[in-house]
C-alpha cells in the first residue's frame, strides 16, 4: 500500500503529484526545487539554489520518517554543467557518508525557472 507524504517545510507540488510517496518501506520524492516554503522566494546563485533545493529535499525525508544518511540514489537537474563543482560541494554538506548513487543532467529549463532541481529513492 502506497503513502502520500506531503509536508509544508517544503515547496508544495505545483500540480498534480505528491511530494514523496512511501511504499515498501521506500521514499520516493518528486523533484524538489530550491523555493523557500515559508516565503516562497527562490535565492540568487546556484550555491544558494543547491543549498535550499537540498535542505527542501531533507525536509521532506525528514517527515517522511527517513534521512540523508539513507538516500539510495538522487537525481539532480542542472540549468548550467559549469556549476557542477559548485553543486558538488553544496551536495557533500548534505550526503557525508556512504553517498548515493547520483545521476547529474543538465537541462534546458527547470519549474520557475530554478538552476538545480533534486529527487531522491530512499529507505525508512
Amino acid at each position: 500500500m502506497k503513502k502520500i507524504i506531503s509536508t509544508d517545510k517544503a515547496p508544495a507540488a505545483i500540480g498534480p503529484y505528491s511530494q514523496a510517496i512511501e511504499v515498501n518501506g521506500m521514499v520516493f520524492t518528486s523533484g524538489v526545487i530550491p523555493v523557500n516554503p515559508a516565503t516562497g522566494e527562490i535565492p540568487d546563485g546556484i550555491e544558494a539554489q543547491a543549498d535550499q533545493a537540498i535542505g527542501n529535499l531533507c525536509a521532506l525525508l525528514k517527515e517522511s520518517g527517513t534521512d540523508a544518511d539513507k538516500v539510495i540514489k538522487t537525481t539532480v537537474f542542472i540549468k548550467e554543467m559549469d556549476d557542477f563543482a559548485k553543486v558538488n560541494e553544496i551536495y557533500s554538506k548534505y550526503f557525508t557518508k556512504d553517498c548515493p548513487a547520483r545521476s547529474c543532467v543538465e537541462v534546458a529549463r527547470l519549474p520557475k525557472d530554478v538552476l538545480i532541481e533534486i529527487e531522491a529513492i530512499a529507505e525508512k
